[in-house]
């Protein structure tokens, strides 16, 4: 199924287009759009944002080898770091010999807070708010009509006596199932109406009345297995799994480590027109909240390596400026996702692709090998190495360690030399 993508990374920009177009069966306008110096228009940027005065380009690249859920999925990656594009590509190309990643998804429920300062008789309150729970949902559920309609809404609420550095306040926070939309926007508005309904009945004064980007009813998980020959094999995984080991009992190792997983799943993020920072801030505290690494590895029965990752991911098909970025609406085509279920479960085997590819690299040859070849590809690119130089020069300047723009120029006149020998 993946030897279609052998050698991906050699063809040319064209090449590589054209076959992204027949497997997503993109027409030729979106393809034209792809191509374009500026696939976002200065007027769709200014529609989008605030005090535009143009707009900056990332490399949009392809991950293939993806097989989740027994379907084959190109991954679009919006980044500058060719190491992550390839790690990814690589850590799903030898999962996929076990059958790829098992993909599941809890449901798209976000948590709204609202906040209640200076509430007399917090002990009272917080009991009548569990007693009124079935009117306030009620009342909540007047200004979630935008959401019914698509099988969403306000499903429960509940209170909290949260002890701060002003007192103790009461926060009740509201279930809201938003389906396919990331969901602020929806959420928001939920609260901001119902907030006067709980101000009366409890009293105090209304503060915040916003969503928590820590999404625990809305995790995306992955499985894959890994062959012991492909990580080095008995002592590779044990070296896997100390490296693993490590980012669960050290935050300074974790920190890095969960960086290995939201390398990917943040490049994607960005292709798709996400709320990356949601993401990024849900990942983070989740990973602290539970004192553990994002991913888990473990030796199964076979011996071979097993891996898993949970995430919370508030991400969306639809509203935000998804129906106004080209771009973006190409990706999620490209990747063949029609629900934020399916865009969740995508991000979190490509989460687990990319960590795993990291931990491997640093347990089986330490982290550099990879990216001082790209880092020599960059360098050479920049003295203007010909392309018929380009690969002989970039293994001279490892072979040496000459890994410099005048390296370059040094192992190219070198090269010359050899040939007129």
């Amino acid at each position: 199924m993946l030897e279609q993508w052998s050698g991906f990374y050699k063809l040319s920009l064209q090449q590589r287009l054209e076959k992204v177009k027949k497997f997503a069966n993109l027409t030729d306008e979106e393809v034209a759009i792809l191509l374009s110096r500026g696939p976002m228009s200065l007027e769709v940027a200014d529609k989008i944002s605030e005090n535009v005065i143009g707009t900056i380009s990332l490399p949009l690249a392809i991950a293939p080898n993806f097989i989740i859920n027994s379907k084959e999925i190109l991954v679009p990656m919006a980044i500058e770091e060719p190491s992550v594009v390839a790690a990814a590509s690589h850590g799903a190309k030898l999962a996929a010999k076990t059958g790829g990643f098992k993909t599941s998804y809890s449901g798209s429920i976000m948590i709204g807070q609202i906040q209640l300062s200076e509430v007399e008789d917090i002990e009272k309150k917080y009991n009548l708010i569990l007693e009124k729970k079935k009117e306030i949902v009620a009342e909540a559920k007047k200004y979630s009509s935008s959401i019914e309609k698509y099988g969403g809404g306000v499903q429960d609420c509940y209170p909290r006596i949260v002890a701060t550095s002003r007192g103790k306040m009461l926060v009740v926070e509201f279930l809201i199932d938003v389906v396919d939309s990331m969901g602020a926007n929806t959420i928001n508005t939920i609260l901001e109406n119902t907030a006067p309904y709980l101000q009366q009945l409890v009293g105090g004064k209304i503060r915040l009345r916003i969503l928590s980007n820590l999404c625990l009813f809305r995790v995306a998980s992955a499985v894959a297995v890994w062959k012991a020959e492909d990580c080095g094999g008995e002592e590779g995984i044990e070296a896997i799994l100390d490296c693993w080991a490590l980012a669960m009992s050290d935050p300074f190792r974790r920190a890095t480590h969960n960086k290995g997983v939201m390398n990917g799943v943040d490049a994607v993020l960005l292709a798709c027109g996400q709320d990356w920072r949601a993401v990024e801030a849900a990942a983070h505290t989740y990973s602290a909240l539970k004192n553990g690494a994002l991913t888990f590895f473990q030796k199964n029965a076979s011996g071979d390596l097993e891996g898993k990752i949970l995430l919370p991911l508030a991400v969306g098909v639809v509203g935000g400026t998804l129906n106004i970025n080209p771009t973006a609406k190409i990706c999620l085509k490209i990747l063949g996702v029609q629900t934020a279920g399916e865009l969740a479960q995508v991000l979190a085997a490509v989460g687990l692709a990319q960590n795993f590819a990291a931990l491997r690299a640093l347990a089986l040859e330490g982290i550099q090998k990879g990216h001082m070849k790209l880092h020599a590809r960059h360098l050479a690119l920049s003295a203007q190495v010909p392309d018929q130089y380009l690969e002989k020069v970039i293994e001279w300047m490892i072979a040496n360690s000459k890994i410099s723009i005048e390296g370059a120029k040094e192992g190219l006149e070198a090269i010359k030399k050899e040939e007129k020998i």
